[in-house]
């Protein structure tokens, strides 16, 4: 029987249904934006390589920040809902963190890999008020109270203190993995997991 995630976790927000070339536009500014840099891929490529016009660019976004805003929600929900479809493939909890942390050691030793995309989108937004930074602490406010609420489930005694612990661990290994070394960011970031979950079952 798949675990049961804590009720106080809020459930992903529903993808929503967009006119096929609006979906085409948010699918290829994800593509293009995580692969090449937000800042450098321009309007007229995102037009060209979505096969829109440029009226239609405009009538679905009407900004290319408005676009990269979506973008951040659209990775935001992509990753909420991600995780919690693993969750019905396991009935022990630290398991599923487990699971959790082994496909993102994979994930950064892919050869397409290129960092977090909530990262690298906060870097070209510098204003902390712009709704592309907004977007971003949206998702790691998410993500930390997601990890929070997990760690409480399984029994850690400090749960906020260590998902803070696991969420710099995690953007350590994202930088990290693609900057430098993806064999020290992923072997340190395994070692952050396993004192926490170690923790965990100390307490318990």
């Amino acid at each position: 029987m798949p675990i049961a995630m804590p009720s106080t976790i809020p459930q992903p927000a529903a993808r929503p249904s967009l006119a096929p070339a609006k979906h085409r536009i948010l699918e290829t500014a994800n593509e293009l934006f995580y692969n090449e840099g937000i800042r450098s891929v321009g309007i007229d490529r995102l037009i060209g390589a979505s096969t829109v016009t440029k009226a239609t660019f405009y009538k679905h976004y009407g900004s290319k920040d408005r676009l990269v805003t979506e973008y951040v929600h659209h990775r935001h929900r992509l990753a909420a809902q991600h995780v919690w479809d693993v969750a019905e493939r396991h009935d022990d909890i630290e398991e599923y963190i487990r699971e959790l942390l082994r496909q993102t050691l994979e994930e950064v030793t892919r050869p397409d890999f290129r960092g977090c995309a909530f990262l690298k989108a906060a870097s070209e937004f510098t204003d902390p008020t712009h709704p592309v930074r907004r977007a971003v602490e949206t998702h790691r406010e998410w993500s930390n109270f997601f990890l929070a609420e997990l760690l409480r489930e399984a029994g850690h005694p400090m749960p906020g203190e260590a998902a803070d612990d696991l969420m710099l661990a995690h953007d350590g290994a994202m930088s990290g993995a693609y900057a430098g070394d993806p064999v020290a960011a992923t072997t340190a970031l395994q070692r952050a997991f396993d004192r926490v979950l170690e923790e965990t079952k100390v307490a318990a």
